[in-house]
């Protein structure tokens, strides 16, 4: 067995020593690294090359995560697609290992890891972190939720499923749900864990969630964000994380935190769900470089 790891990258220098030197010590499973860079003006190619990555290029006006991955994936020579983002550093020597171990078994079809957040990670993310990939792992899963920052496919599901090249955001979930109506099953590994460490401003997160509910339209039309569910969610959450807040360390210190990231959170969830489907090509830059 052979699997390929590949990475989307843009200035990723801060945090790539760290995935690499992590997959670099991963046993148990032969394995190559692919990444796809997108203009990065750092010296994230360098420590790639210095690491023995094999790199490829996309131009910054072809670019889109779909796009990017398809790229990684045709450029791979493994049986098995592992995504990870560059900012994503896995945890422990068997985390490839435990990933893969549900595919390599036929038990589901596409499967995704857990995402932790670091000392530095905000306090509402790491809530968000908690909901979304817990301690326990479900193998098969119910839906389609997955989230490709840890995950991977066998090469063959991705050759005949390839990621969507036209969306902004989500195109994990809008090949999970396709293939899910395909009568295939996702799995959720929490064995298989990432230290996940966004470096983002406040406008880089509305930017984020602006993005991936423009994409969510296409692969969850029914949803509509009115200004009454806006309040009604960003209330709810700012509670739950100030109650969190007092049991896990001083809500004080967080409450400023969580007051601004839930609302970046679904002002841009708003604004994105509000837009055309179509936006511009400036619009588009915006999201996927934001300043």
């Amino acid at each position: 067995m052979q699997a390929s790891v590949i990475i989307r990258t843009y200035n990723e220098e801060r945090r790539l020593p760290q995935v690499l030197a992590a997959l670099a010590a991963q046993e148990g499973v032969e394995h190559e690294t692919v990444l796809v860079d997108s203009g990065s003006t750092d010296r994230t190619v360098e420590i790639a090359r210095r690491h023995g990555c094999r790199v490829e290029h996309i131009a910054k006006d072809r670019f889109s995560f779909g796009r990017s991955l398809n790229l990684g994936c045709r450029s791979a020579c493994g049986s098995y697609l592992v995504f990870v983002s560059g900012h994503c550093v896995p945890i422990g020597t068997f985390w490839l290992r435990h990933l893969l171990r549900p595919l390599v078994e036929n038990r589901v079809a596409f499967v995704y890891g857990r995402q932790v957040g670091g000392e530095a990670s905000r306090f509402s993310e790491c809530r968000i972190f908690d909901k979304y990939f817990p301690a326990q792992s479900r193998i098969p899963q119910d839906g389609f939720f997955c989230n490709n920052a840890n995950a991977a496919l066998p090469r063959q599901i991705w050759e005949e499923n390839p990621f969507d090249e036209e969306l902004t955001g989500l195109e994990d979930m809008h090949l999970g749900k396709k293939l899910v109506g395909m009568g295939k099953t996702i799995g959720y590994v929490a064995e298989a864990a990432v230290l996940h460490l966004h470096d983002e401003t406040w406008g880089q997160i509305r930017t984020r969630y602006e993005r991936e509910a423009l994409a969510l339209q296409h692969i969850m039309p029914e949803i509509h964000l009115t200004m009454p569910d806006v309040l009604r969610y960003l209330l709810s959450a700012v509670g739950h994380d100030c109650r969190d807040a007092l049991r896990l360390g001083p809500l004080m210190r967080h409450f400023p935190g969580i007051v601004l990231y839930r609302l970046m959170q679904y002002w841009g969830a708003y604004r994105g769900n509000h837009l055309h489907r179509k936006v511009s090509r400036d619009r588009k830059e915006r999201y996927f470089y934001p300043r």
